[in-house]
């Protein structure tokens, strides 16, 4: 395994947040829990990418397991009750990432919005960037830790604090953003790039308003791709042209990243 001082190459990107929807975990049988295969799946790819010196922290959704909105419409269930069922489904799936990865060999730490000590961090900025310094993989659960945010948002907010140079927003099965439902309509054109007010103004699904807007905000670039198919991560990380990249359009430049995590404690 790559030692926490290596660098990756100038052409790619050093820190990446990977976002991952629940439904991606469910594998070919979606909404129905974990699939093992996705699970290894994923951890092959990111131990692809640390064995290159890149730092990987993950974002994972719930929706294989509880979606809140459709939760609280089916059951009656209070909209919050529904959102933290959803937000304790992250911690499940994110358990079973993390031991996915460490049977790849990799340092992992799982980090949670809300405090559950027994089974993993609660979230400290400083502490997972010091995790991130030393080479291990950071697994964000919890979403946010409120009711009414997206993993999206999560995603957003958890790259921008840690630095990353990008998220990469994992699908299952589609290879991008498109025009119109690849899956319904032949002649649906996949977009290469796009900005992020394009993506707001044609309501585009790639993540949540809220989630787009504080990645504009912030210049923090979006690039969506398939993670069903082996090494696409990787491509992803070395800017391969994979995928849809959604940037610009804010007139922000990502910053070089800080010396914070130098000194934060944890180990």
């Amino acid at each position: 395994m790559t030692s926490p001082g290596a660098a990756a190459s100038p052409a790619g990107y050093r820190r990446i947040l990977l976002k991952l929807s629940g439904e991606a975990l469910a594998g070919a049988a979606a909404g129905a829990g974990v699939d093992p295969e996705v699970l290894y799946l994923v951890a092959r790819e990111v131990r692809s990418v640390r064995d290159a010196g890149v730092d990987v922290a993950i974002v994972v959704g719930g929706g294989n397991i509880v979606r809140g909105v459709q939760m609280a419409e089916k059951t009656g269930v209070a909209r919050v009750t529904a959102d933290y069922m959803g937000l304790l489904a992250t911690v499940i799936n994110a358990l079973a990432l993390q031991d996915a990865m460490e049977r790849e060999g990799l340092e992992t730490r799982v980090q949670t919005a809300v405090e559950m000590r027994q089974v993993a961090e609660p979230y400290i900025r400083r502490r997972a960037i010091r995790h991130l310094e030393k080479g291990r993989v950071v697994i964000f659960a919890g979403g946010t830790g409120s009711p009414y945010f997206t993993t999206d948002t999560a995603a957003a907010l958890r790259a921008i604090e840690i630095e990353a140079d990008a998220i990469l927003m994992a699908k299952k099965g589609v290879d991008g953003v498109y025009d119109k439902d690849p899956r319904d309509s032949r002649d649906a054109t996949r977009f290469r790039t796009l900005d992020y007010m394009e993506v707001l103004n044609r309501g585009l699904k790639v993540m949540d308003a809220t989630a787009t807007s504080l990645c504009m905000d912030n210049g923090m670039p979006i690039i969506v791709f398939d993670i069903t198919r082996p090494g696409n991560v990787k491509r992803a990380v070395f800017k391969e042209e994979i995928g849809t990249l959604v940037a610009g359009g804010a007139g922000h430049e990502r910053r070089p990243r800080g010396r914070e995590g130098a000194h934060a404690e944890g180990d």
